[in-house]
């Protein structure tokens, strides 16, 4: 046999001689084999190191997969990361093992990740929706008993379950703490598209906050980027403007890291800074980073024991589980407003 490729049921049955046949009843355990020749093809499978084509299996005898399919935005985010660990630590006893795709917020992308998966027959399918993807094609997969999960934010055209963060409460907390210590000039920097379910909602309890203390909504102190290095910049911009802000919430946990960045790199430590989900390190950094701090393990618990429940037959209403934030206060949102500007305030 060729050492290039793969061993193959035929190698296998050629190793023992037997037919292929009786080397797929012997490891589906699906039909007669004697003691002895059950005993030789699974010798002959550890020495060739044979791997059984489940996906194949399962499509033949028309049974789901024993794979979880995830669909992630961006599989370097820290966030997805720990996110997928707790789906895969709360789904390990069931024998079900985790496959992940990253779509890149691209709903054409998510939607030939989501078939592939399908297609695969897996047990269940849990997605983050990319903003303007349509979810309608996964209804007849659901009706057929399919579970389907929402991650972080609501899909469309799909009633299913959905498990999310109280964005809107962590936010208006964030920036409510910016206002308890003075800051009345505070610069949003939020993640794109402009869309976004997750930035919609961080914006509007942004919003909520400054309506809350009466202090102006300006559009000027509003800016977005999609990576660490727009958000650099779009940090430096709103520093250099006339009336700049003395205080930033940044959107995520990406627009923080640049937000970070572009203060260490001005050496600007007088600006106050709430960012929404934590960031590695955070505590190491000087001061130490404020945030809203997500449950990535309890969002990802959650989602797989709402799956594995729906696996199980549960068939009660699509329900929104909402999982709370925390305010974490280490330094950097604490800063005081610079005494010069707050006398011109």
């Amino acid at each position: 046999m060729a050492s290039n490729r793969r061993p193959t049921l035929a190698d296998v049955a050629r190793e023992v001689g037997v037919s292929a046949k009786t080397v797929s009843r012997v490891l589906n355990e699906d039909g007669p084999a004697s003691a002895q020749t059950r005993e030789q093809v699974l010798a002959a499978v550890a020495k060739l190191g044979f791997q059984p084509n489940l996906m194949a299996r399962n499509i033949r005898v028309g049974g789901p997969d024993t794979t979880i399919g995830l669909v992630i935005p961006d599989l370097a985010n820290p966030f997805f990361g720990a996110v997928a660990r707790a789906i895969e630590d709360t789904v390990r006893d069931r024998g079900l093992t985790l496959l992940m795709g990253s779509s890149a917020d691209d709903p054409d992308r998510e939607r030939a990740l989501t078939d592939k998966f399908l297609a695969r027959r897996v047990s269940i399918l849990i997605v983050v929706p990319s903003v303007g993807a349509d979810h309608s094609h996964l209804k007849s997969h659901r009706t057929a008993g399919l579970p389907v999960i929402f991650l972080d934010r609501p899909g469309v055209g799909l009633a299913t379950d959905s498990i999310v963060s109280s964005n809107r409460t962590g936010a208006h907390d964030g920036v409510t703490h910016l206002i308890t210590h003075g800051h009345r000039r505070i610069g949003f920097v939020g993640d794109l598209p402009p869309k976004l379910y997750t930035r919609r909602e961080r914006l509007a309890g942004y919003r909520s906050a400054l309506q809350e203390a009466d202090i102006p909504y300006d559009r000027s102190l509003l800016t977005n980027a999609h990576d660490q290095q727009e958000a650099q910049t779009a940090t430096s911009q709103l520093l250099n403007l006339a009336d700049p802000p003395t205080a930033l919430f940044a959107g995520n946990n990406i627009m923080a890291l640049g937000i970070v960045a572009e203060l260490a790199r001005t050496k600007r430590k007088d600006v106050a800074v709430v960012a929404f989900d934590d960031v590695p390190l955070a505590e190491a950094l000087e001061p130490a980073l404020t945030v809203v701090a997500q449950n990535p393990k309890e969002i990802g618990r959650i989602a797989a024991i709402t799956a594995l429940a729906r696996l199980d037959g549960d068939r009660s209403r699509a329900n929104t589980i909402t999982v709370p934030t925390q305010l974490t206060i280490r330094g950097s949102g604490e800063l005081p407003v610079p005494a010069l500007q707050e006398g011109d305030m």
